[in-house]
């Protein structure tokens, strides 16, 4: 990251986070599974369509975390975007404390077999890794969706922005 002149790498990086706090997301949670089926999983903002044909999007995941080796790994995840009454999924992703499983209903894909949150997701994609980019402290993660479906179209989208949740206005 190139620092503004004048300002310190911290203050640089505090005030990107503030820039783009102040700018509402959607929220999904990422999950995936190892090659023993245990699953993993991440709450993600950073995440955009990227191409109607072929059907692609793209996810970004921290270099810290442990969900995107499996995801390299295994070569498929699944994309939940959360309702609001997803909430609490979305915060039980965000901790390293917890079986962030164990904190949410959830069941296994007909597709990929991976894990869909299907009680918190207004929607999901199970996507095939197209591409791994990685950048700064995070990858950008291709996915060629392999499947779409709305699991709740009634339920409003859960939104995060300015370090709080809201809903979708409908």
């Amino acid at each position: 990251m190139v620092t503004p002149v004048g300002q310190d790498t911290a203050r640089a990086q505090e005030a990107f986070r503030a820039l783009m706090g102040s700018h509402p997301a959607g929220v999904a949670v990422i999950t995936t599974a190892d090659a023993r089926e245990r699953p993993y999983g991440f709450t993600c903002t950073a995440l955009c369509s990227l191409s109607l044909d072929p059907p692609r999007l793209l996810v970004c995941a921290a270099h810290t975390g442990n969900t995107l080796p499996v995801i390299a790994e295994r070569g498929t995840f699944v994309v939940n975007l959360l309702h609001t009454a997803g909430q609490r999924a979305a915060q039980s992703f965000t901790r390293r404390d917890v079986d962030r499983f164990a904190q949410v209903p959830w069941e296994r894909s007909g597709v990929t077999g991976l894990p869909v949150l299907h009680e918190d997701a207004h929607a999901v994609a199970e996507c095939a890794v197209a591409d791994l980019l990685p950048s700064g402290d995070h990858t950008i993660v291709v996915g060629d969706v392999l499947d779409a479906r709305m699991v709740a179209p009634d339920r409003a989208p859960l939104l995060y922005g300015r370090r709080r949740y809201a809903a979708w206005p409908m």
